[in-house]
């Protein structure tokens, strides 16, 4: 039957697990490796000042803007303006006209002042971290293609910019540039009480990042001890366990051989994967991870095959997910045995999704298959579902 091609016995789940952790610590000692481990140069406050900062998000479809506020410690979005910033918008721009675009976003903030001085800019797209807290994009991704820009700072021009603007009352000190992931990884900061965090994203792709002593990551060659995030790009991680199928979605793929544990588990995928299953039946040729959850939704309306291989594939990305997890657990207590509790901050629709009946939770059977893999006397707790996550750990960044 179908649907078996993709279970995963706790065995396998706990070689994925293993495997990562070789893949991780291969590098943490070296660039250019399967998994990129880029260290991000912002170490985190423990204690975070009162201010009001300026979050900037740009992911590929919108550009964000807002003013956020922190007081006692604690985060609130005061202002939240967004416009379209996607391949369309982009097309033909030098870096001036990029700017411009961002500019005209961040002048119509009403709570803007001069005593906003600081930037925190979540810039999902490859880039690699500059001690300073800005930078160096590497290469574009989501159809976006502004060459000038590449192998350029990120921020620092933008900010320079944003000074030049007289319709804009601040003048800006700082810029702190950091990934999705580490966003989220700040966000849950907010939570005290762990002796460690991980970000997580599972949503149209997915990606991991984790606090580590620079001390641990041996391509630094630093022996400071302090803690910073390190965006895993985890996504590129080349399991074992996959299967034909996987391999076929792959072949088929614009970027074959490349982010094969995201093609195995994110909404992105997971309709690739269902369509391969089915390829000698009649499948709507767009069919998605949103159609995929429509089945789960809708048992009624098809086969039960159908509805056990959409189930199967579903799971199947929980338990990978989940064995990631333990994975990246393994380094983190290996490089600190006190690491006993660890704060888990998760963004991403697919990880928070639940079927209609509420008899399946994706975020419920990735904790429960996560309990049989992580070390013995360590645990993992999900923490709340965070709201603005890019936003507010943008801004944890600039006050970092």
């Amino acid at each position: 039957m179908k649907e078996q091609v993709f279970e995963l016995t706790t065995s396998e789940l706990k070689q994925i697990a293993d495997a990562l952790q070789e893949k991780i610590t291969e590098g943490l000692k070296a660039d250019k490796q399967e998994i990129a481990a880029i260290p991000t140069h912002i170490n985190p406050a423990k204690n975070i000042s009162d201010g009001k900062i300026l979050a900037l998000d740009w992911g590929g479809t919108n550009f964000r803007a807002a003013i956020v506020e922190f007081k006692n410690g604690k985060a609130a979005i005061l202002e939240s303006l967004k416009a379209p910033l996607s391949k369309d918008e982009t097309k033909g721009l030098e870096p001036d006209g990029l700017h411009e675009k961002m500019a005209k976003v961040v002048s119509q903030l009403k709570t803007l002042d001069e005593t906003v001085t600081r930037i925190g800019y979540c810039f999902s797209y490859p880039a690699a971290c500059r001690l300073n807290g800005d930078a160096i994009l590497l290469r574009w991704t989501k159809g976006i293609d502004i060459p000038a820009m590449i192998e350029k700072p990120v921020g620092e021009p933008l900010l320079k910019y944003l000074n030049n603007q007289k319709d804009i009352k601040a003048k800006f000190e700082n810029i702190k540039v950091l990934n999705d992931t580490v966003a989220c990884l700040f966000a849950g900061l907010e939570e005290s009480g762990y002796d460690s965090y991980i970000g997580l994203i599972v949503g149209t792709g997915t990606n991991m990042a984790g606090l580590m002593p620079l001390n641990r990551i041996d391509k630094l060659n630093n022996v400071d001890n302090k803690t910073i995030p390190v965006n895993l790009e985890s996504g590129n991680f080349n399991p074992p366990h996959l299967t034909i199928i996987d391999g076929l979605v792959d072949a088929m793929s614009n970027n074959k051989g490349f982010q094969r544990f995201e093609k195995a588990i994110s909404g992105g995928y997971l309709g690739e994967l269902f369509k391969t299953a089915f390829m000698e039946q009649k499948v709507k040729y767009n069919f998605d991870g949103g159609d995929l959850a429509h089945i789960v939704n809708n048992p009624a309306q098809y086969s039960a095959e159908q509805l056990k291989v959409a189930k199967a594939i579903q799971e199947r990305s929980a338990k990978l997910v989940a064995a990631s997890l333990a994975g990246l657990t393994q380094v983190l207590v290996t490089q600190n045995p006190a690491v006993k509790k660890i704060g888990l901050a998760v963004d991403g629709s697919v990880f928070w999704s639940e079927d209609a009946q509420k008899q399946y939770s994706y975020k419920n059977l990735v904790v429960e298959t996560l309990q049989q893999l992580l070390p013995t006397g360590v645990a993992v707790n999900v923490l709340t579902k965070l709201e603005e996550p890019n936003l507010i750990g943008s801004a944890i960044a600039a006050l970092s």
